[in-house]
């Protein structure tokens, strides 16, 4: 890959990761438990901290980093919005959407590391895809749990 491509690439994974912030944030502020709540805001802050780093790589390949999330982070964060407005800040439609989200975050990573990238970069990438996963892994099972009971949900 040359540097444009790279740097298109890591912008795809910024746009991933806001959409990632906004999301959590969006979750944070419409789940009812207050430890969901605070888990919400620090993953926030996490994908915020991967926006940083990967907004760095993208200017030292050449690009700029962009400055929004995806058309579709936008709309599943409104859908967030709706459906825990309509189920009265149901814990458990909250994490599902999370969840939702968290796997397409997985899934841009996955991509990502497809590619034929510097090794620098590869070992910079999978340090972020594990905290992606992990994430996935964690909401998934927050899931399991409110579904499995309904004092949490």
């Amino acid at each position: 890959m040359n540097n444009v491509e790279i740097a298109t690439l890591l912008n795809g994974l910024v746009e991933i990761s806001r959409d990632g912030a906004e999301g959590f944030k969006a979750c944070a502020d419409n789940a009812s438990d207050q430890d969901l709540k605070m888990y919400f805001q620090d993953r926030a802050q996490s994908c915020e901290e991967a926006i940083n780093t990967l907004s760095v790589e993208v200017i030292y390949y050449g690009g700029n980093p962009d400055t929004s999330g995806t058309t579709t982070g936008t709309l599943h964060r409104t859908w967030i919005n709706i459906k825990t407005a309509l189920t009265k800040k149901d814990n458990l439609a909250v994490l599902e959407e999370c969840e939702m989200g968290e796997a397409a975050a997985v899934m841009a990573y996955e991509n990502a590391l497809r590619q034929e990238i510097p090794d620098n970069l590869r070992a910079l990438l999978e340090r972020l895809y594990e905290g992606v996963k992990r994430n996935h892994e964690r909401v998934r099972q927050l899931r399991d749990e409110a579904r499995n009971n309904p004092n949490l949900a």
